[in-house]
């Protein structure tokens, strides 16, 4: 049986879709950095990494502008005073020398022993007490030789936790006393304790106060000539505080990022360079020249980085107490190359024998040419990772070289110098050390984020495509 093919007919050349059915139309194509940055959209810790480093470079170069108080600018009246965002009045006080109170017809040296004597039966202020001076009157012990006054911050539950001893008498008749040992508008605890001039009872009274802020006349003048002792002058806000020395932290903390991110990219950004140089010479070269190359690095990887800045500040003739900024990115610099040259030696050794290599080749290309046209642009995504990595690294060491006093050192401000000052309040004034400490974590976390984010955009086969 002979099987015959049927001609076709004007059915068979009809559509299989109607006119204005809608048609699918090709996605255009994307090249590779378009899908990195995509795919660092998609990733958030990355992406709001990224804006907090866009952030922190802003606070450095335009901060500033936005709060133009200068760093080393001093107020001897308000030191280590916590941050206020609202409005801070105070009033003027003349901070003027006081006898004390003596009582005439009391014996100014008594002869019962310590363990005898009771405890003043009052203890009261003399007028209002403010950060100028707080005046204390008691009631004379009888039989005592002397009086000791103490002061502590907290409540002591104990003749052994009066806290810190602010003078003596000298008299059994001086009921007297006037404070004025740095004084801050917080809650003290003034103890006064009796003595026979060789030994203290352990009788105490107590009595709490919250000395009122005041800015003595001269201090005053300076801000209104007008005003007089006794009016109410508003002062200048500072949002993160005063150091111990009285200098706003707000401004400090823009001047010492400055320092920070300048010595936290700078090197980096020098040492990656040279190690994206020297590693990419290694692998295209290969053979002998490749590994007495890969020697050296394993040489410099072994040399102590803190004796090296050691050396390096003799040679620059730092002397102590200096900022040590130039011996610090010297040493960062030459001592930080070998990991990123290891990294780009291994990319370079992976694709040096690809076919666009070996096809630019044969077109004739130099080895010059060949490195930094053709191989070097293809591991540029391992160095921006080793970048992203290496700037935390860098900004934790001048941190920690300023803190133990071998980088930057006051009255140049950096973040690590502010921590190292910081830490000497830290209990009574923890925002001197919490703020700049805050600063540096903030900026670890965002590198350390946005380069973790950075190497899963760059890796292909972990990338997710839309």
């Amino acid at each position: 049986m002979t099987m015959t093919t049927p001609f076709p007919t004007p059915a068979d050349f009809q559509p299989l879709l109607p006119d204005d059915a809608p048609v699918a139309r090709p996605r255009p194509p994307r090249s590779h950095w378009q899908d990195v940055r995509g795919a660092l959209v998609r990733n958030r810790q990355a992406w709001a990494s990224l804006w907090l480093i866009v952030f922190l470079l802003l606070f450095a170069l335009v901060g500033p502008r936005l709060w133009p108080v200068d760093p080393s600018l001093q107020d001897s009246d308000r030191i280590s005073e916590g941050p206020a965002l609202g409005p801070v009045t105070a009033r003027v006080v003349a901070g003027t020398r006081w006898p004390g109170v003596t009582v005439p017809d009391h014996p100014a040296r008594g002869e019962i022993p310590a363990a005898r004597l009771e405890a003043p039966r009052e203890l009261r202020l003399a007028e209002e007490a403010t950060t100028q001076g707080v005046r204390l009157v008691w009631t004379p012990v009888p039989g005592a030789a002397t009086y000791v006054v103490y002061r502590n911050e907290f409540r002591p539950n104990g003749p052994t936790e009066l806290g810190l001893p602010l003078g003596e008498t000298g008299a059994g008749n001086r009921v007297g006393f006037q404070d004025r040992l740095k004084l801050e508008p917080v809650r003290y605890y003034y103890a006064v304790v009796a003595g026979d001039g060789v030994e203290e009872s352990d009788r105490y009274r107590l009595i709490e106060v919250t000395p009122r802020r005041a800015i003595d006349p001269e201090r005053a003048r300076e801000i209104d000539p007008r005003l007089a002792p006794g009016a109410t002058v508003t002062l200048a806000v500072h949002p993160l505080g005063l150091d111990s020395l009285g200098r706003d932290l707000l401004a400090r903390l823009i001047h010492g990022a400055r320092t920070s991110l300048f010595i936290g990219l700078g090197a980096p950004l020098l040492f990656v360079g040279l190690g994206i140089l020297y590693g990419g010479l290694a692998g295209m070269a290969g053979g002998w020249l490749d590994d007495w190359m890969m020697r050296l690095a394993d040489f410099v990887v072994a040399l102590p980085f803190l004796l090296f800045m050691i050396l390096l500040r003799v040679a620059f003739g730092i002397q102590s107490g200096e900022s040590g900024v130039a011996p610090m990115l010297a040493a960062m610099v030459l001592l930080g190359w070998p990991t990123p040259a290891r990294l780009v030696r291994g990319q370079v050794l992976q694709i040096r024998h690809a076919g666009f290599v070996e096809a630019a080749r044969l077109l004739g290309v130099g080895r010059w040419r060949l490195l930094t046209r053709h191989l070097l642009p293809n591991v540029m995504g391992v160095a921006l990772v080793s970048l992203t990595f290496a700037v935390p690294g860098a900004i934790f060491t001048e941190a920690f070289l300023s803190f133990i006093g071998m980088g930057v050192v006051p009255p140049t401000p950096s973040w690590g110098s502010l921590c190292q000052e910081g830490l000497k309040s830290l209990w009574n004034h923890p925002h001197e050390l919490l703020f700049p400490a805050l600063c540096i974590s903030m900026t670890v976390l965002a590198f350390n984020l946005f380069g973790d984010g950075l190497r899963d955009a760059l890796d292909v086969k972990t990338r997710e495509r839309p």
